[in-house]
């Protein structure tokens, strides 16, 4: 029978598409399949906040089975028919589609507008006939503590009353100051676990596109990573400039009238200067700049949105300040920074029991990639990224602060950092800025990198113009402990990556070579290839070694290691120098490692088809369910999984680098930012199992 889970508010408000959005996260993480749906939509059809869950979680569920009924209509079918037969309606519509699915995420109805009387009673009683597990939410916008106490006791009395099994109460919304106290109150007063969210400002600023879609603004410049810039502030221009410009605020729109060509351009240079960054200029009264004045606009601060409205400045400004940001497709930043809360604040692992979330025995790519950021974010760690001036680099540590899966470390010339940042409105407040040319760290890792190179001819001189080069600073932080891992090659090849980490950091006790897997995310498992990025032909030692490294990596991130040493002979069938290479690095890993699931060689069929394997290997403990594979050169690794990533769909989460003493990480130069991202959590979850030495272990503790 499909499980469910209900999210419901009391009443308008509460936003509690905070706590839709991290619910959806924690069952994707759990489970394969995941349907959503929302018993009532507006204009009969699904809202925004399905379509930011389906193409997030890239759920495969048609649109029009997302939803039971339009309002509308629902108000009419209840008035003619009565309720019974409008909850009748809604049921087989529901069982109808969560027949398709494990578990069922059901949004409970928005209050806004609908027409239906008794809202929480229906909510409460669609819970019950779905037979799902229900979380209660309270908005908790400018109450005092106790009056969000109270709210949130008599929200679960009701719900309780009317039957339903209530996990969690969520006061969402809550002023930071009082979160502590609402929360022990409510852990005092409830037999049900009570979460409480404190209001966060990036998620209730209003995005510039959604400022332009309400006032049916007309976009004169600004591109699409403008209009997705939070409004977190309105500064309205009325004053001579020199008045004007210290009133600006990060993150500000700037509300003029369109002649005033002076304080538009100097916002606009404000902002190209980062002194501060601001979201926009919108302009009023229909007035238009002219070419000229435009054209040096979109010269000072490119993507800047500058978008016009044909009303009076006193007009506009009430328009603006009763609008609240949305979550939706469009604002993938405000998703990140709604999960990270959810994360901070709710106990995941006590409402993954609560709902009786039993993983899947399947792992999807999507699985895998919300285990890895779980992992990272359970035990923090400090990854240095050399590349801070990259964007991609840039928005990737957006993503990595927001959903705080690690602490960072950018290197860079800072200024250029910041008014990069700035010019894509991230904001790196939590992160660590560091110029190796001015750093005084430089002096101190010159005189290391002069040591460890002196038997190279490498002096101080010498090292000290090395060590300004932001891939060795990087390495040698981690050397030090001033940082944990290190992830770059987004804009370096993989030998500047990879140098410096032999050079200074070394192999492994154990380690002969240092080597590379890729994770391979399939529709249903993940496999581990290895060497297929380091090692070009390497021998039957090496490849031994390789196959031991691969394995514990497997082991590491949850992989079961049953090792394939992969050649174009199955078995005793051939023969041949390169038959023999596999067949020796086989033997070696038996002796070596007496404990491992090995078999070699073997085919690549019959190291993962059952059917193979059982006319092949039939007495194989590996054949047929094989999860890391070993090839025997670069060149057969390399062109295998690029083939099987593009031919098969599969998801190839990698370079991983193992066999250093520290986690060093190499990126290709077409890596997209959720790469970088999954890079990083990877470099973490590495480090984990490292000894925290040095300031970053400092740091963690002051």
């Amino acid at each position: 029978m499909t499980r469910s889970v209900y999210v419901t508010g009391i009443d308008r408000g509460d936003g509690r598409q905070v706590v839709d959005l991290g619910v959806m996260e924690l069952l994707t993480r759990h489970v394969d399949r995941v349907g959503v749906f929302r018993p009532l939509v507006h204009d009969d059809g699904p809202d925004r906040l399905f379509e930011l869950l389906r193409a997030r979680y890239r759920l495969t569920q048609a649109a029009d089975t997302g939803y039971g009924l339009g309002y509308e209509q629902a108000t009419a079918l209840q008035a003619e028919r009565g309720t019974d037969e409008l909850v009748s309606r809604l049921v087989d519509r529901f069982h109808a589609m969560a027949a398709e699915y494990e578990f069922v995420l059901v949004l409970g109805t928005d209050y806004a507008g609908t027409g239906l009387p008794a809202e929480l009673n229906l909510n409460a009683r669609l819970a019950n006939e779905f037979g799902a597990a229900l979380i209660g939410v309270v908005g908790g916008r400018k109450q005092t503590a106790e009056s969000v106490r109270a709210e949130v006791h008599n929200a679960y009395a009701a719900l309780d009353s009317l039957g339903c099994d209530v996990v969690a109460m969520v006061a969402n919304r809550v002023a930071p100051a009082d979160r502590q106290e609402i929360a022990a109150g409510l852990a005092a007063r409830l037999p049900v676990r009570c979460y409480v969210l404190p209001e966060d400002d990036a998620l209730s600023a209003p995005t510039v596109r959604q400022i332009v879609h309400t006032l049916e603004a007309e976009v004169l410049l600004g591109d699409a990573a403008g209009l997705s810039r939070d409004a977190r502030d309105f500064v309205f221009g009325g004053a001579m400039l020199p008045t004007f410009l210290p009133a600006l605020t990060e993150g500000a729109l700037v509300v003029t009238p369109g002649d005033r060509a002076d304080l538009i351009i100097g916002s606009l240079a404000a902002h190209a200067a980062g002194a501060p960054s601001i979201a926009g200029v919108l302009l009023t009264l229909g007035e238009r700049p002219g070419p000229d004045i435009m054209a040096l606009a979109s010269r000072l601060a490119p993507g800047t949105p500058v978008v016009s409205v044909p009303g009076k400045s006193f007009p506009t400004a009430a328009e603006l300040y009763a609008l609240e940001g949305k979550l939706n497709a469009a604002s993938p930043r405000k998703a990140e920074t709604a999960l990270g809360l959810f994360d901070r604040h709710v106990d995941t692992a006590e409402l993954t029991n609560g709902i009786s979330l039993a993983r899947s025995g399947r792992v999807t790519p999507m699985m895998f990639e919300h285990a890895l950021i779980e992992r990272a974010r359970a035990h923090r760690r400090r990854v240095v990224l050399p590349e801070g001036t990259d964007e991609r680099v840039l928005r990737a540590a957006d993503v990595l602060l927001r959903r705080d899966i690690c602490e960072l470390t950018l290197l860079g010339d800072e200024e250029t950092i910041r008014r990069r940042a700035s010019e894509l409105t991230i904001d790196l407040a939590g992160a660590q800025l560091i110029d190796p040319r001015t750093s005084p760290l430089r002096e101190r890792f010159a005189e290391l990198y002069a040591k460890l190179r002196a038997h190279k001819g490498v002096d101080y001189e010498l090292a000290h113009d090395v060590v300004a080069e932001v891939s060795y600073f990087g390495t040698l932080m981690v050397q030090e402990g001033l940082a944990d891992g290190m992830v770059s090659g987004a804009a370096h090849s993989t030998a500047a990556t990879i140098r410096p980490g032999f050079e200074i950091i070394g192999t492994a006790a154990g380690a002969r070579i240092v080597s590379s897997v890729f994770f391979m995310c399939l529709a249903d498992r993940v496999l581990v290839y290895g060497d297929c990025a380091v090692n070009p032909d390497p021998d039957a030692e090496q490849l031994a070694d390789i196959a031991i490294q691969s394995s514990a990596t497997a082991a590491q991130f949850g992989v079961e290691p049953r090792i394939a040493m992969l050649s174009y002979s199955t078995g005793t069938s051939g023969s041949g120098a390169d038959v023999d290479k596999v067949r020796k690095a086989t033997e070696l890993v038996r002796e070596r490692r007496p404990d491992l699931l090995i078999e070699g060689p073997i085919q690549y069929d019959a190291a993962v088809d059952a059917t193979v394997a059982a006319a092949k290997l039939p007495a194989s403990e590996v054949a047929g369910r094989a999860t890391v594979l070993v090839f025997p050169d670069l060149n057969t690794g390399n062109n295998t999984y690029k083939a099987v990533q593009r031919s098969a769909g599969a998801v190839a989460v990698g370079p991983v680098l193992q066999g250093l003493r520290k986690p060093v990480n190499d990126l290709s130069r077409g890596a997209l930012v959720q790469d970088i991202v999954t890079t990083v959590a990877i470099t973490a979850i590495q480090a984990q199992g490292e000894p925290v030495t040095g300031t970053a272990e400092k740091e963690r503790n002051s």
